[in-house]
C-alpha cells in the first residue's frame, strides 16, 4: 500500500481548509443533493464530498456509506488532491498502490474510485467529489465531464460558505466569520488553560476622509488598514472588519500586557504606512483590550461587547486629531 504524498503547499492548504469552518459540521442538503445525484447518474454504490484534513479524510456528504471519516494514510482522496484532474482507479485489486489497502481488502471493499479535486477560492485543493464502486469500472470522457461538472458545483457551494463569512471590501473575515472562528479559538484556549485577549479597533475621524477625499478613498483606507492587520498579526490570531470602520482581533495565548505591546507595535506600523503613503491624511485608531482566562462558558459576544465599551471610553477620554491636507 502506498500512503499519499504530502502536497508541497500543505501548510497553506490546511490553513485554508480550517478557515472555512466546515469540518465536523452537520450534513447540508446542498452537498447531499450532489452526492445523491452522483450516485444516481453513475450508478455507483458510494458518492462522497470528502475533505482531506491533516490526519484524516472527513465526509461532508456521503451517499451509500455509514462512516464519517477514515485515516488520511489509507485514503484514495489523499492521492486525488495531488493532481489537477480526476484521479481514477479502475480496479484497486490490480493496482499495487491499493491492492492491500484496508478500504479495499475490508469494508467498503473499494474496487473502483474516481475523485475530482475540489479547489477553493485561493486555488488550494481541499478534498474531492468522488464516486466509488465495489466492482471494476472504466470512465468514458463524457463520464469525466459529468464528474467535473458536479465537482464545480461542489466548489461553488464551498465558495458560498466563504463568501458568507468574508467582508466584500477588505477580503478579511466579516462579523459572522469572526464570531465562528473566534469562538472556536476561545474554546480551544479554555481546554488548554491559556489566556485570550480581545482587541476592538475603531478608526478615528474616518468620516472626514470620506467627506474630503470621497468614498473611493475611504474604501482604500479600509482596505489598507485590513492589509496592515493581515501583515502584522500572527497566523493564530483571528481578525475581522465587523462593520463600517470597526475592526477586531482575538489574540490567543496572550495576556493583557502582551496584547497592549502588540497593539502598540501595530500602531507604529499604521503610522509608518501613513507617513510613507502621503495620501493627505493619517490613519489612526482607538482601541479597547479585554483579557481573560476563558472557560467552556465563555462567549465571544461577551468579550466583544466589553472591548467595545472600553474602546469608546478611551476614545472619549483621549480624542485623536487626524491631519488632513487640503485638496487643491
Amino acid at each position: 500500500m502506498k500512503t499519499p504524498d504530502t502536497p508541497a503547499n500543505e501548510k497553506e492548504r490546511l490553513k485554508t481548509l480550517r478557515s472555512t469552518d466546515i469540518l465536523d459540521t452537520d450534513p447540508e442538503e446542498r452537498f447531499d443533493r450532489l452526492t445523491r445525484m452522483a450516485q444516481r447518474v453513475f450508478g455507483v454504490s458510494i458518492a462522497l464530498v470528502s475533505l482531506v484534513d491533516e490526519n484524516r479524510q472527513w465526509f461532508k456528504s456521503k451517499a451509500g456509506l455509514d462512516a464519517c471519516e477514515t485515516g488520511r494514510d489509507i485514503s484514495f482522496c489523499g492521492h486525488a488532491i495531488l493532481g489537477n484532474d480526476i484521479f481514477i482507479i479502475e480496479d484497486a485489486l490490480e493496482d499495487e498502490r491499493f491492492a492491500d489497502n484496508p478500504l479495499v481488502t475490508g469494508e467498503p471493499k473499494i474496487r473502483f474510485y474516481a475523485g475530482a479535486p475540489l479547489r477553493y477560492l485561493d486555488g488550494n485543493k481541499l478534498g474531492t467529489l468522488c464516486i466509488i464502486d465495489q466492482k471494476p469500472r472504466t470512465m468514458q470522457e463524457e463520464d469525466c465531464t459529468m464528474l467535473r461538472d458536479l465537482a464545480e458545483m461542489a466548489e461553488g457551494e464551498l465558495s458560498a460558505i466563504q463568501l458568507a463569512t468574508i467582508d466584500d471590501l477588505t477580503k478579511i473575515s466579516n462579523r459572522r466569520g469572526f464570531i465562528s472562528l473566534a469562538q472556536n479559538s476561545i474554546n480551544l484556549c479554555a481546554r488548554q488553560g491559556t489566556p485570550v485577549s480581545m482587541v476592538f479597533l475603531d478608526l478615528d475621524k474616518f468620516k472626514p476622509i470620506n467627506d474630503q477625499f470621497g468614498h473611493a478613498e475611504g474604501d482604500h483606507a479600509l482596505v489598507m488598514f485590513a492589509e496592515l492587520m493581515r501583515k502584522s498579526f500572527r497566523d493564530s490570531d483571528v481578525f475581522a472588519r465587523i462593520g463600517g470602520d470597526e475592526f477586531v482581533v482575538l489574540l490567543t495565548n496572550t495576556e493583557k500586557d502582551h496584547a497592549a505591546e502588540i497593539v502598540a507595535r501595530f500602531r507604529g506600523q499604521v503610522e509608518a504606512y501613513s507617513a510613507k503613503a502621503k495620501r493627505g491624511y493619517d490613519l489612526c485608531f482607538s482601541d479597547g483590550i479585554v483579557s481573560m482566562l476563558p472557560d467552556q462558558d465563555s462567549l465571544v459576544d461577551d468579550l466583544l461587547r466589553e472591548a467595545d465599551v472600553l474602546m469608546y471610553e478611551k476614545k472619549l477620554d483621549n480624542p485623536q486629531p487626524v491631519k488632513m491636507a487640503k485638496q487643491a
